[in-house]
């Protein structure tokens, strides 16, 4: 691959998701053959972008090619940076505090109920985020607090 114009756009995982699959199709019709590891970077991107906790491991993906200007129109008044909106993609926050993460100086740009509107926006557009749940452990193994790891010894 070529790139044509450096820092022409930012993209965010799933559009980089996206255009890596429509490629390798493109290499697939053609017949020709794509750089020599393609298909290995293809593999690592893809098992990385839709491993937990990821946004993008749900199934079926809330993401849609009209969700991106979907979000970024209902984001528009709130006058986020480009940076700030891309995370918001790759991260979907589902809470004010991870919100908080990702805007900066959120509390002194954003009043309370803004930030709730802002969290209500992504959840409406993105879907809402639920995280996968840890594993109960059967044998009751694993972590132990150090008062009694010296009890067990």
């Amino acid at each position: 691959m070529k790139v044509l114009e450096a820092q022409s756009a930012v993209l965010s995982n799933f559009e980089v998701h996206q255009h890596v699959l429509q490629q390798r199709e493109r290499y697939k019709k053609s017949r020709h053959r794509g750089p020599p590891n393609y298909e290995t970077v293809v593999k690592e991107l893809s098992s990385w972008l839709e491993a937990s906790p990821s946004p993008m491991s749900q199934k079926p993906t809330p993401y849609t090619l009209q969700s991106i200007p979907t979000l970024l129109e209902r984001l528009r008044p709130y006058d986020l940076s480009k940076g700030e909106v891309v995370m918001i993609l790759n991260l979907r926050p589902a809470n004010v505090v991870a919100l908080n993460v990702i805007v900066e100086d959120m509390a002194g740009r954003f009043d309370e109920t803004q930030q709730e509107e802002l969290v209500t926006i992504i959840t409406e557009v993105l879907g809402a985020f639920e995280p996968a749940e840890e594993a109960p452990q059967e044998n009751g193994e694993g972590d132990v607090a150090m008062d009694d790891a010296g009890q067990a010894a």
